[in-house]
């Protein structure tokens, strides 16, 4: 890489970051198209700093480059969204089990004031509540890690496979199945006990590609059905 390349590079850093970030939370759906002359005004950045962060992107599978129609939003199949939750499930199994060696008393009370916050948004209908906590469990369990590489990898995996966790997240009866799960992950990792956190994140993830071919399922059904 020239000095010229490496400089363009780092600049597009911050652009990186936003783009994925807007891909990471639904912001950009998948295949919408990603305009360069857009993301450029959004931004405040050059052309050649969004088409150098796209490159990067597209090379970490949250954006794919069509030939002669610029880029978009990557959309990532069943198949592979149940292998990135495969990944995950081994993933988060390991951080658990870190956050339980690792964890301290003030730790605990965030993690069941998370749990008791969760059991309310189940008791009052908040799904999107109740999605965002479980957004805030998963993170609070990496941070507690201590892995930075495991947690670089798994953000990385969430933003790739975002449509499929708002579709499970909206999933009905999701909540209720998915709430004693989280608890029990809590308490596990509250008695800091490793293998228990491990095994309840494991399956507590297991679950999740079990739901996956499940809303698959019902999806394909109803649109038959029109």
């Amino acid at each position: 890489m020239t000095g010229t390349e490496s400089s363009r590079s780092f600049d597009a850093l911050p652009v990186v970051d936003a783009i994925r970030a807007a891909i990471a939370d639904g912001e950009f759906v998948p295949n919408q198209r990603l305009v360069e002359a857009d993301l450029s005004e959004r931004f405040g950045a050059s052309r050649a700093t969004v088409r150098t962060a796209l490159v990067q992107l597209a090379s970490e599978g949250f954006v794919e480059r069509v030939q002669n129609r610029g880029a978009r939003v990557r959309a990532v199949s069943l198949a592979e969204a149940v292998e990135i939750t495969e990944v995950r499930m081994a993933l988060e199994g390991l951080c658990a089990a870190k956050a339980a060696e690792r964890l301290t008393d003030a730790d605990g009370e965030r993690l069941r004031e998370i749990g008791d916050a969760m059991r309310a948004a189940v008791a009052s209908g908040d799904l999107l509540g109740y999605s965002e906590l479980n957004r805030r469990l998963h993170g609070l369990v990496l941070g507690l890690a201590g892995q930075s590489t495991a947690r670089a990898i798994l953000e990385r995996l969430r933003g790739q496979s975002v449509r499929h966790q708002f579709q499970l997240a909206m999933h009905p009866g999701r909540p209720a199945i998915s709430l004693p799960q989280h608890l029990e992950i809590i308490e596990a990792l509250c008695a800091r006990d490793a293998d228990a956190a491990e095994a309840a994140m494991r399956r507590h993830i297991r679950s999740v590609i079990d739901t996956l071919h499940e809303v698959d399922t019902t999806r394909t059904r109803r649109f038959d059905s029109l």
